[in-house]
Order: C-alpha cells, then sequence, then structure tokens
C-alpha cells in the first residue's frame, strides 16, 4: 500500500513539473511578444503570440494569468476564464495588423465581462471594418450598455443607425449621451448627419452652426451646413457655407463645385455660378450621371447670362449623357429659332422634340403647350438658314 502511495506521489510531481515546464514556456512567449508589441513590431509578435495560444490549447492549459510586471521570475497565476491574457493579446496583435476577421473570431465567443473595454471595441469595430454593419450595431451597443461615456463609439453607432436607414435611433443615441455632454464634435457631426438623414433638416441646419461655433471648420461640416441651408431655401447661407467648404477642399471636391455653382445662379451670381460648374465638369469626368445635372445647369447660368451659343452647346453635351431629355430638345429649338441665326438646325431640333414628346401617353399640360407650340411654328414657318414667316 505504502509502495502504490509512493508511486501516486511521485506521478502527481511529476506532472507537476511538466505543467510547470509547460507554464514557464507559456510565459517566456507571452514576454517575447510582449517586447515585440512595445517595439510596435507586431510581425514578430504575431509568432509568439500564436505560439502561445496554440500551446495552451494542445496541452489544455485553461486557468492562467501573468503578473502585472511580466516577470519571468513570477509563475502564473490561476484565473477562472479560459486562457484570457493570451486570447486577448493575440486578438489585441491581429486587430493592430488590420486582421479583422482574425480579430472576432478570438473575441467574439468570449464572455462579455471577460472583454476588456479596448476588446470590446476592437470586436465592434472589427465588424465594421468587414462591412458587417449589423453585428456592429450589435456589439456597439452592447458596449454603451457597459461603457455608456464612450463618445467615439456613440458617434459611430449614431452613424451607422442612420445610414442604415435608422436615422430617427441614431438621434436617440446621440440624444442620451449629449444630455450629459453635449461639447463631443464627434458625437454632434453624427447627430447632425442623423438629423439630415431623416430629412430635418432646419435641426440638421442648427446642428452645423452649434459645430462651426465649437471651432469645427472640417470640409464635411461646412459642406453638410450649406446642403442643409439650400434645402430649406436659406441660399445666401448655403453660398457661404459651400464657397467656404470648396476652397477648404482645395477646389477639388466635384459635388460641392457643382452644387456651390447650382446655388450661385439661384442666387444671381451667374458668372461665378458657371466657373463653378466648369470646375465640376472637369473634376467630374466621366460620371455620367453627374455630368447630365451640371450640363443641365450650365446650360440655364449660360442662357440667363445671355451666353446663348455657350447654352446650346451646354445643352448638346447634356444630350450626349442624357438623350432622352424631351426638354432639352425644345430649349435648343427655341434658342435657334428666337436667338441664334439658324433656321434649319431650329427645325431639326423641333423635329427631334417632337418625335421624343409624342410617344409620352400622359403628358403634363406644360408639355403639352410646348407640343402645341412647336407644331404650329413647324407648319407656319419657311426654315432657310434664316427662318422667316409662311404666307
Amino acid at each position: 500500500m505504502k509502495r502504490i502511495t509512493t508511486m501516486f506521489i511521485l506521478a502527481l510531481l511529476a506532472v507537476s513539473a511538466a505543467r510547470g515546464e509547460a507554464l514557464d514556456s507559456l510565459a517566456l512567449l507571452v514576454q517575447r511578444g510582449d517586447s515585440m508589441m512595445q517595439q510596435y513590431n507586431t510581425f514578430e509578435a504575431l509568432k509568439y503570440y500564436q505560439q502561445a495560444f496554440d500551446q495552451a490549447q494542445a496541452q489544455g492549459i485553461t486557468r492562467f494569468s501573468m503578473d502585472a510586471d511580466f516577470s519571468m521570475s513570477k509563475p502564473y497565476v490561476p484565473e477562472d476564464r479560459v486562457p484570457r491574457q493570451i486570447r486577448l493579446k493575440l486578438a489585441d496583435c491581429q486587430y493592430k495588423r488590420a486582421n479583422y476577421r482574425q480579430t472576432t473570431e478570438l473575441l467574439k465567443n468570449m464572455p462579455e465581462d471577460s472583454l476588456t473595454h479596448d476588446a470590446f471595441r476592437q470586436l465592434a469595430n472589427s465588424y465594421r471594418q468587414q462591412g458587417d454593419t449589423d453585428s456592429y450595431m450589435y456589439w456597439a451597443a452592447r458596449l454603451l450598455e457597459r461603457y455608456p461615456k464612450d463618445g467615439e463609439v456613440v458617434a459611430g453607432l449614431t452613424l451607422a443607425y442612420a445610414r442604415s436607414n435608422q436615422p430617427q435611433k441614431g438621434i436617440v443615441c446621440a440624444l442620451k449621451y449629449t444630455l450629459k455632454d453635449s461639447t463631443n464634435i464627434l458625437v454632434n457631426r453624427a447627430k447632425a448627419e442623423a438629423w439630415l438623414l431623416n430629412g430635418d433638416y432646419t435641426a440638421a441646419a442648427k446642428m452645423y452652426d452649434r459645430l462651426l461655433q465649437q471651432g469645427d471648420s472640417a470640409f464635411s461640416t461646412l459642406y453638410s451646413a450649406g446642403m442643409c441651408y439650400s434645402r430649406i431655401d436659406s441660399l445666401e447661407r448655403a453660398y457661404q457655407y459651400l464657397k467656404t467648404a470648396f476652397f477648404a477642399s482645395g477646389m477639388q471636391h466635384a459635388n460641392c463645385a457643382w452644387r456651390l455653382g447650382v446655388v450661385s445662379i439661384d442666387t444671381k451670381r451667374f458668372d461665378e455660378g458657371l466657373e463653378y460648374l466648369n470646375a465640376a465638369l472637369e473634376l467630374m469626368k466621366p460620371d455620367t450621371v453627374a455630368m447630365r445635372a451640371i450640363t443641365l445647369s450650365q446650360g440655364e447660368g449660360y442662357y440667363l447670362t445671355k451666353h446663348y451659343a455657350e447654352a446650346v452647346a451646354s445643352w448638346k453635351e447634356h444630350l450626349a449623357y442624357n438623350p432622352s431629355s424631351i426638354a432639352t430638345y425644345y430649349n435648343i429649338a427655341s434658342a435657334y429659332y428666337y436667338l441664334l441665326p439658324d433656321g434649319q438646325e431650329a427645325k431639326r431640333y423641333y423635329e427631334q422634340f417632337l418625335a421624343l414628346a409624342r410617344k409620352e401617353e400622359k403628358p403634363t399640360p406644360q408639355l403639352a403647350e410646348m407640343i402645341e407650340k412647336a407644331e404650329t411654328l413647324l407648319r407656319t414657318t419657311h426654315f432657310g438658314k434664316h427662318k422667316s414667316k409662311q404666307h
């Protein structure tokens, strides 16, 4: 009996010694990984952390932690969680290397109370970086239950809601935070965008004004403020904000140039507006959708400034992008008929206008009037190089 007891004790000692060696080996790997991280060498750190993780799994080591100073002379202390420290270190290293799928795989099944604040954010942001907005919103909301004052996550979740056709949820998310802190620029930007996407341009404009008063001079704030004021017909304020935004972009933002050009023309700054539209035209090539809108606005701007030949040229360019634009054929024909000495071109464009307009099953009253007028002119006018009335 004594011999059996002795052998059992020796076996336990052997197991304990082997386990101690395994823990020492893990400690060495983690320490080397930490050393690499301190040198911002994530490539080497990843190797050590992955080895430590794989070794812990292979040897069934599930309860351990390292002393806070990571001294080699200190042993692991048992802990209630599965290899939490190594898992978190490996996830942190993967995240810093933009390996977002690996980060989520490491963290998503951990008990939430085992996640540090950093790990919680890395899990949520990894889903966002992978384009999984639903999972991002879920984990960001869970994070805010534990850390409701994390303004950066509040702003991110507000925007995620707003851009996922849930702007009202985004507004509520931001409002809860701003009850205690109304000065966080990130949250205020997100709240303003949520108002904007919710179609409440007045509330959004006020929020952008607040941001500008706070000293936020970012292009996005200026541009969005201008867009909001253009929606509520406060065109002078829209002009000022859009102009400041365009120059803040280094005159390189095509949409801003386009909107500024339109607002400039609407506020009777015709020449200036045409310059912005020309800039937008160059910046947007070859975006056909944008080119349709810009060339149409250019034609209007030239027409209003009595540059009729340029207006016709812009409208013709518009037709190259939008050949089914019925009104544009009529505008060109009328310009040739009334303002430019080219009866044959007037006749040609009136005929093209009618060919399209007559296909409309339910023409609007305005279109019906245009059709009648074109038919009358074609019937009663002699279209030589210079048109003349028939007798």
